[in-house]
């Protein structure tokens, strides 16, 4: 009779392992969850400081193009003029490669263009939200409250005071206005 009194114990015990196990791996679950959330987030802190350093770059090309001492003060009419001033017979480079955009990952930048088709500056194409709305340097003050990336234009108006309109690519459909 000891014997049969042992057995049920073990019986009712079976299970509680498992359960904890079970328990454990649910907790490790959302653990890893959370963890990939916050390399999320951080991988685009990132790409918005490199998205913010490079179109720096490309503002500071375009108006050292512009001021350039010798030349005609003009605009570039491409990004590659900024790889090889043409309008010198020695080589002037003011950006050493065409970068990448670092939210699409391409080297395709939207321009913004003035009246006689000059680059007046260069904006990311995605049109995701940005985490950053606020704290920008004074250059890049008017990024401030923006909702995507493509407002975030980079553009040497050389003591314009009105940004020009960027040329919308043929891919993109013609906003919608409603009338009241």
């Amino acid at each position: 009779m000891a014997a049969a009194s042992r057995f049920p114990q073990r019986h009712a015990q079976r299970g509680f392992s498992y359960l904890g196990l079970l328990v454990l791996i649910a907790v490790m679950g959302v653990a890893l969850a959370a963890t990939g959330d916050l390399w999320l987030t951080a991988s685009q802190r990132e790409k918005e400081a490199q998205l913010l350093f490079v179109g720096d770059q490309f503002r500071q090309a375009i108006k050292r193009f512009r001021q350039q001492p010798g030349a005609a003060r003009r605009y570039p009419m491409s990004l590659d003029d900024l790889l090889l001033d043409p309008r010198f017979p020695n080589p002037h480079r003011y950006l050493r490669r065409i970068y990448v955009d670092p939210i699409t990952g391409t080297t395709d930048w939207g321009l913004v263009r003035g009246p006689s088709g000059e680059i007046y500056g260069v904006f990311s194409r995605s049109e995701g939200q940005p985490i950053k709305k606020a704290n920008f340097r004074v250059a890049d003050a008017a990024f401030e409250g923006r909702a995507q990336y493509s407002e975030w234009q980079f553009v040497d108006l050389g003591g314009q005071k009105q940004v020009p309109t960027p040329a919308v690519p043929a891919t993109r459909p013609a906003p919608v206005t409603q009338r009241r």
